[in-house]
């Protein structure tokens, strides 16, 4: 009988709870949102070690503007949130953390080496295609959710990226993927 009683205490309490409201895709949009945010600022402090412990000049000129597009990128964040009325703030990213800690991973055991250069750029162009995807997905939701000058300002880093990306394509193939193997072959 105790436990007839307990059932339906525990029915009543339940019942008298609020039902919770169901996520929406704005809802969705400022997680990811925050997602980006918090991997933004993220790349912001990992781009100056990276540009370090470059070799090539080219690769670290190549980190370095990006540092400089990457700082704009949290500014038009900034908006977005603003936008939406809500505080700029990230939650924690596992993913840019996993990309970013392979990154810091290839520093150290690759310091010094032929293949350190490569490895960098391999690292960056995890992180750049990480935010092509998160840029282009919140562009097609802000479109969705008739947020057009969010959209405006998601798509101008989207092509950022994408341009960040090809310079990184550019400088792999026709320079530091070169120079490591041609280091190689020397040293072997």
């Amino acid at each position: 009988m105790a436990k007839r009683a307990k059932k339906r205490a525990t029915k009543k309490t339940a019942s008298r709870r609020p039902r919770q409201a169901p996520k929406m895709l704005s809802d969705l949009f400022l997680a990811t949102l925050k997602d980006i945010y918090f991997a933004e600022n993220k790349i912001i402090k990992t781009l100056p070690k990276m540009a370090k412990a470059a070799q090539s000049k080219d690769l670290t000129a190549a980190f370095n503007k990006h540092l400089r597009e990457t700082q704009g990128q949290v500014k038009r964040l900034d908006q977005i949130f603003k936008m939406l009325g809500k505080p700029a703030r990230g939650k924690p990213c596992e993913a840019i953390n996993g990309i970013t800690d392979e990154g810091a991973e290839i520093m150290k055991e690759f310091k010094g080496a032929p293949a350190l250069d490569a490895g960098l750029l391999a690292a960056a162009q995890a992180v750049e295609h990480y935010e092509i995807s998160r840029y282009g997905t919140l562009r097609t939701w802000a479109e969705e959710l008739g947020m057009q000058d969010a959209a405006r300002l998601l798509q101008a880093t989207l092509d950022e990226e994408e341009a960040t990306d090809h310079t990184l394509t550019e400088l792999a193939t026709s320079v530091i993927n070169l120079e490591a193997e041609d280091e190689y072959r020397a040293a072997a």
